[in-house]
């Protein structure tokens, strides 16, 4: 367990400090606080935590196993008559517990997250737009989006430029002569006045243009993709994407939403990803546990072992990958999120039990695979 706890946390570290790196234009670019700075950065902790926990299962595994084996733990067990499922009895019963902790990651905390996340960038635009645009810069809001107004007055911004091309097929630019911010409802808005919208539609090479004295332009719909509703110009909430929504809500979807009309895959894939991740804590365990919890005499036999129990996760996980892709498009795709870790837990589990008849078999199978690993261990082993 130790060992499980120290490489969650220190591979969390790593990529969660490469993660904040990517946020330092918080401070630097749009003048945000240390603190705004770190809340961001620790909302996509739960999301780190719920696909690194099944791999430092799996590290601390193998760590764990071999270390018996060399200090001749396991050969004693097994000379003693002590059966697999004993020896294995403490693992799962961590694996469980790793397996509790990712289900409730990806099925509550990370969901929250994410929304709690897009609800303080959305602050952070309005503030950005409100109190760190400098006048007559041209600065990028998001991608696609650019702002510029030309001075200030009071708490009102004029000679306000704005295009939005975040929808390639329909680039607007919004001018008007002054406008505000305003906070609605929990919303952000831009209340222009005196101004046009122009809007270009690509496929038909047609430019429309539209007059207004006042229109009211919701920052927060800016923070999310161009197409999933209106979000604009008539007070409408922001459209939260798939990740951003909790369980419940996915699993009780309104077919009459806009948005999830548009993007009904996404939808599928986001919810059956959610739901099959605590499957894969179970698998890396018991795939390492098939391939190194049996005891081996020799140093070149252990390091065969480990490496194919690390050739057998990696396809699992890039399968699992590929068909968390391809299920925003096929249905069938969905299933192979729960078949795949489901068919690692069956055959691990034969091969822990049956271990004598199988083994044979399944090292002539890996071999092939395996031996290019081998190779490049010895190579560096020499140098």
């Amino acid at each position: 367990m130790i060992a499980t706890v120290v490489l969650l946390i220190g591979l969390t570290s790593v990529i969660w400090v490469t993660q904040a790196l990517r946020e330092v234009d918080l401070i630097t670019g749009k003048g945000q606080t240390v603190v705004i700075f770190f809340t961001v950065t620790l909302l996509s902790l739960p999301a780190l935590l719920a696909g690194i926990a099944p791999v430092a299962l799996f590290m601390a595994t193998l760590y764990t196993l071999n270390r018996l084996n060399g200090d001749s733990e396991l050969i004693v067990m097994n000379a003693a008559g002590v059966a697999p499922r004993r020896i294995a009895r403490p693992f799962i019963v961590l694996t469980i517990a790793v397996s509790l902790f990712v289900g409730w990651m990806s099925l509550s905390v990370m969901p929250a997250g994410f929304r709690m996340l897009r609800d303080l960038i959305t602050l952070i635009r309005a503030d950005f737009v409100a109190n760190v645009v400098k006048e007559g810069q041209f600065v990028s809001l998001d991608s696609g989006i650019t702002f510029h107004y030309r001075e200030r007055s009071g708490d009102a911004l004029l000679g306000i430029f704005m295009q939005d091309r975040r929808d390639p097929n329909q680039p607007s630019i919004y001018i008007a002569e002054r406008g505000r911010t305003a906070e609605v409802e929990g919303s952000s808005f831009l209340m222009l006045e005196k101004g046009t919208i122009q809007r270009e539609t690509k496929n038909t090479d047609t430019t429309s243009i539209i007059s207004f004295e006042r229109y009211a332009l919701n920052l927060s719909a800016l923070s999310g993709d161009p197409t999933g509703g209106p979000g604009e110009g008539d007070g409408d909430k922001v459209v939260y994407k798939p990740r951003e929504r909790s369980t419940w809500q996915l699993l009780n979807q309104d077919p009459n939403e806009q948005y999830y009309k548009f993007q009904e895959g996404r939808f599928r894939a986001e919810l059956h990803n959610r739901l099959s991740a605590a499957l894969y804590p179970m698998a890396f365990m018991l795939i390492a546990f098939a391939c190194i919890g049996e005891a081996r005499t020799t140093r070149q036999g252990r390091a065969f072992a480990i490496q194919a129990a690390i050739l057998i996760v990696a396809a699992t996980r890039i399968g699992a990958y590929m068909a968390w892709t391809a299920s925003v498009r096929s249905p069938f795709a969905a299933a192979l999120l729960y078949i795949l870790p489901v068919v690692a837990i069956i055959l691990a589990t034969a091969v822990i039990l049956y271990g004598q008849r199988l083994r044979p078999f399944l090292s002539r199978a890996i071999a092939p695979l395996a031996a290019p690993f081998s190779g490049l261990a010895s190579r560096l082993r020499r140098a």
